[in-house]
């Protein structure tokens, strides 16, 4: 057995096999394993898809819907995105030549980094981020070139930083703004002077907008609206958090044409297409789930609220996240580490919050704890950290 082992080992791709795990699934193996949990951990809507997308998805199958769309996705789905993304985000894309419909935003993010990498090609990253990116410029042979951003700084990254990072070997900058895991959102002048650095530089742009939509303390501004931004900028965006439609599995990019047909062929020799039922779900989700959507936000601001002043309350310093559904305290005072934090708090209180670490160097000292669970969860569990903070 031992030598079996050995041989389908050695026939690993060396840049597989040297992946390290996610600290995020090592973690939930744990929380797996025990009762009561109240999790802080998941990066999930705790609300179901609101009736009028579920019923456009059943009545889809009732239909018969069942065959293969265009490779880029349905025509009808394609405009009205084009429609949402110009009339909420000032971008302007053509649907027949500059979107593409994908399973969800990572596989968008995946296509877009291997149209974009070739072997030995740089990508600035911001970090703490969500733990895919540096996995996923591997795995297209690009080298993640991590900055990291600050508390001092309420996790915007600087300019100046990444102007630092900057290589004749840099391709691109990925951004993600309202960020996971901190909640960040960029000032509008920090995010034009990193426009002016990606033109300076001839760089592309990756932009993941994925909680967008959840941006609680003013109006979000896309780096692609930018002037000079739209012919080096790829899109991203979904429906799994604004519109809570995690599982069904829908997201696109805009881009401009040349980069949508390279992307699409990458997308039709792998995906071929995004479910039909999905689909047609989500271009209800554009039409008419806009109502949902906002009270949704509602419900997570007013969690978010309630939620950073008691963890401030308790003795767990922690900055008012300005989008997303995160709250990242600093476990400084504690004088554990964010890994050792998690781990006691779990086994004592049977919470379960994100180490910090998981999302890279830059999380160090802190945790993730997702506040898009039901109020009366947040309040035990925060009577539970309240406990355990005593007890050290």
């Amino acid at each position: 057995m031992s030598a079996l082992k050995s041989v389908s080992e050695n026939l690993i791709a060396p840049h597989i096999a040297n992946l390290p795990p996610s600290g995020i699934r090592r973690f939930f193996d744990l929380v797996n394993s025990m009762d009561d949990v109240i999790s802080l951990g998941v990066g999930e809507p705790d609300f179901t898809t609101p009736w009028t997308i579920r019923e456009s998805g059943i009545y889809s199958l009732e239909r018969g819907h069942t065959s293969y769309t265009s490779n880029l996705g349905t025509p009808a789905l394609r405009r009205e995105i084009c429609n949402y993304v110009a009339r909420d985000y000032n971008c302007h894309y053509d649907p027949q030549k500059e979107c593409i419909v994908t399973i969800g935003v990572s596989e968008a993010l995946d296509i877009a980094l291997r149209m974009l990498i070739s072997p030995g090609d740089e990508v600035i990253y911001t970090e703490p981020c969500y733990v895919s990116y540096p996995a996923e410029i591997t795995m297209a042979h690009g080298v993640p070139v991590p900055v990291t951003t600050r508390v001092e700084n309420a996790f915007a990254v600087e300019p100046e930083d990444i102007a630092r990072a900057i290589t004749p070997r840099t391709k691109a900058i990925l951004l993600n703004f309202p960020c996971n895991p901190t909640g960040a959102v960029m000032p509008p002048d920090k995010l034009r002077a990193v426009a002016e650095l990606a033109q300076k530089h001839d760089l592309a742009v990756l932009t993941d907008e994925i909680y967008s939509e959840l941006n609680y303390d003013g109006d979000h501004l896309s780096i692609a609206s930018l002037p000079g931004m739209k012919e080096r900028t790829i899109f991203l965006h979904g429906f799994s958090k604004a519109f809570a439609m995690t599982g069904w599995r829908v997201g696109y990019a805009c881009a401009p044409a040349p980069m949508i047909s390279a992307m699409m062929k990458i997308h039709q020799y792998a995906i071929m297409c995004a479910p039909t039922v999905a689909q047609e779900a989500a271009l209800e989700a554009l039409r008419n789930g806009g109502n949902a959507m906002q009270e949704m936000r509602e419900s997570y601001r007013a969690r978010r609220d309630f939620f950073v002043a008691e963890l401030n309350r308790i003795g767990l310093d922690c900055l008012m996240p300005h989008g997303a559904f995160y709250a990242f305290p600093s476990v400084a005072k504690t004088g554990m580490s964010a890994t050792e934090f998690a781990e006691e708090l779990l086994k004592a209180e049977h919470v379960a919050v994100v180490p910090g670490e998981a999302f890279g160097p830059g999380g160090k000292g802190f945790v993730r704890c997702c506040y898009a669970t039901s109020a009366d969860e947040l309040r035990e569990a925060l009577r539970r950290m309240e406990r355990f903070l005593k007890n050290r």
